[in-house]
């Protein structure tokens, strides 16, 4: 019988954040061990529901959805897009320039898809979500990732990101509010990077998925707004904001000057012909999100549920010996940082596998976010303070002893 092997194509893809450590958790799960999971980066399965209205208006909707809507998307949900962009100070976006997607994942794929040729570079921060490296390798490209400095906020390292352009840098992916840090990059760092893309003719890739996510009276500045001379595509949705990632709906808008990337545009327009279209159902519920009441804002100020979880996260990680921490200002993740000598830990996989199976806590190594060092750690603090109250002791009590 003939045999088949995996594409030699996913040798080069690293996707831990779903990898062996998960394994093993479901694998004790269903052993019937009750696994504290600061892992999932999905609200609903930690009680942060949809908006009742937006779930009627998906139902209400059902009937007339049906059939396909337009490759790349129904006209309500484009408009509405669109106001949201001139909302942002978004420049040079119409109807034509908006493609919806089966979540911004489909979407981040088919850019590198539409643009990339064997050798060709990215520019993807460090850390990263690894999905923008698989993206990367997938499409035959080579993912460079460029040092976001946790000893200035996790703010992108703009003098390493000049060091790592070379004749074949085709863009620079930006992922802010970043994912796995919680950092939000001010106005200053941004228009950086944007003059670094703006003098070596670059691609600028805005990740802003979490913009609605914002906390402590700061303010998300869209990429795209500073740099109207520049191609920017940004990518946004609403699986985060409105605690609807299994509705799968999210879009990329084209933005700026798009005079000389013609030939991209048309294979973008290819690419989501293939697919037909992205879930009609929640395209449909597009214009209620962005144009109704935004009720996450009520989670991010003091007394709301994703406020408070961070306040108490970031004290009670600062209290463990051996642990620091920058305090996030967006998203629901924090990237504590391991003392790798009182631990002595080479292995951070190794990190999360001992610490699930010793207190069935199950977090993410720092590693799966290309990370360079085997000594940080994502914690999703989504559950509930009393879980999270219960995993901050047990991994208190862990580092009291734990050598590697």
């Amino acid at each position: 019988m003939r045999k088949f092997e995996k594409s030699s194509k996913l040798d080069n893809v690293c996707y831990d954040i779903r990898g062996p450590v998960m394994d093993e958790a479901n694998r004790m799960v269903a052993e019937g061990v009750n696994v504290l999971k600061l892992n999932i980066g999905n609200p609903a399965p930690h009680g942060l529901m949809a908006p009742d209205e937006v779930v009627r208006d998906m139902a209400y909707n059902l009937r007339d959805t049906e059939g396909y809507s337009d490759s790349k998307g129904l006209f309500s949900a484009r408009k509405a897009i669109m106001q949201y962009c001139q909302l942002k100070n978004i420049p040079n976006v119409g109807i034509d320039d908006i493609y919806t997607g089966n979540g911004v994942s489909e979407l981040i794929t088919m850019s590198m898809q539409g643009l990339l040729d064997s050798g060709d570079e990215i520019l993807v921060p460090m850390p990263d979500y690894p999905l923008w490296t698989a993206s990367v390798n997938l499409a035959g490209g080579t993912a460079v990732h460029y040092l976001c400095d946790e000893q200035s906020n996790w703010y992108p390292d703009i003098e390493d990101i000049k060091k790592k352009i070379t004749s074949r840098t085709k863009g620079i992916v930006v992922i802010n509010p970043n994912n796995p840090t919680g950092a939000l990059y001010p106005k200053e760092v941004l228009e950086q990077i944007v003059q670094v893309a703006r003098e070596n003719e670059l691609i600028l890739f805005a990740d802003e998925i979490y913009d609605r996510l914002v906390m402590d009276d700061k303010e998300h500045v869209a990429l795209a707004s500073l740099a109207p001379d520049l191609f920017t595509i940004s990518f946004n949705g609403l699986s985060k904001s409105h605690r609807v990632a299994g509705y799968r709906v999210g879009w990329m808008c084209l933005c700026g000057n798009k005079s000389n990337v013609k030939g991209y545009i048309e294979g973008l327009n290819l690419l989501s012909s293939m697919r037909l279209c992205s879930n009609v159902p929640a395209q449909s519920i597009v214009q209620t999100c962005l144009g109704g009441y935004q009720s996450a804002d009520e989670l991010l100020l003091p007394g709301g549920r994703i406020y408070d979880q961070r306040e108490y996260i970031y004290k009670a990680l600062c209290d463990i010996p051996g642990i620091s921490v920058v305090k996030p200002e967006a998203a629901f993740y924090i990237f504590p940082k391991l003392d790798k000598e009182k631990f002595n830990i080479t292995n951070d996989e190794q990190f999360a596998l001992d610490l699930l199976r010793d207190k069935h806590i199950l977090v993410t190594c720092g590693t799966g976010f290309n990370w360079k060092d085997p000594d940080h750690f994502r914690i999703v603090y989504l559950p509930n303070m009393e879980i999270l109250k219960a995993a901050t002791a047990k991994l208190a009590d862990f580092l009291s002893y734990y050598h590697q």
